[in-house]
């Protein structure tokens, strides 16, 4: 059994559409972010940087994973699913792993912050942040014009991709431009998996659900301010 600390968030959905993809067991703890639970000194023992996703896997005496990324890797693993065995297989699903994890996440995340928390709105940082989502957006547009998935067949590349890409909404860029991603992104999001996964723990707010979207920016304020 596994057990998965998450929240609502892009970096969550990538390891509940993993074990939704993988069909294991696991059990979740979701983490009130806006009540700083990440902080708490029981779950610092897992995830010594306060952050979400972690998993515990109760199988293999109780080890901890932090950071999505190698959260993915080392389910990938030991299942043996969405990840290739071979050299150069597992290289291009690592060069787009890392791809998203150094560019995509990052620079979506700022632009969420400049775009859509930050109490002020400073107008050159919303430019420089969504300027470079498009830049990247750009990338996986060209790429996916003359491929199916990131690395050859689905793999933990895209799961880790998708759901920042699937929020492009919240970053305040549209998809117009991208009709390659944009297949791309329709076409994971029709995976049963992937939809039972974004739905862990919660749906993900979108900018068009008026008060409730609106309490969730609060929160994310004041999260911001601790």
């Amino acid at each position: 059994m596994i057990t998965l600390y998450t929240a609502a968030t892009p970096n969550g959905h990538k390891v509940s559409i993993l074990l939704e993809e993988l069909g294991v067991p696991y059990e979740v703890q979701a983490l009130e972010l806006s009540k700083q639970e990440q902080k708490a000194p029981a779950y610092l023992k897992i995830n010594p940087n306060g952050r979400i996703p972690a998993i515990v896997d109760h199988d293999n005496a109780d080890f901890a994973v932090f950071e999505s990324g190698a959260i993915l890797i080392y389910l990938a693993e030991k299942f043996g699913k969405f990840l290739p065995g071979d050299v150069n297989g597992r290289s291009t699903v690592m060069q787009w792993l890392m791809f998203q994890m150094g560019g995509v996440g990052p620079m979506m995340g700022q632009a969420n912050v400049f775009f859509r928390y930050f109490p002020e709105k400073i107008q050159p940082a919303i430019d420089r942040y969504q300027n470079e989502v498009k830049r990247l957006f750009s990338v996986l547009d060209t790429h996916l014009q003359h491929n199916e998935y990131l690395a050859g067949d689905y793999s933990i590349a895209d799961m880790a991709t998708f759901p920042w890409v699937h929020t492009h909404e919240w970053s305040g860029v549209a998809m117009d431009d991208f009709p390659h991603l944009a297949r791309w992104r329709a076409q994971i999001l029709a995976r049963p998996a992937v939809q039972r996964g974004l739905l862990v723990p919660a749906p993900r707010l979108t900018s068009t659900e008026g008060a409730v979207a609106e309490k969730f920016v609060g929160e994310a304020r004041q999260i911001l301010q601790k």
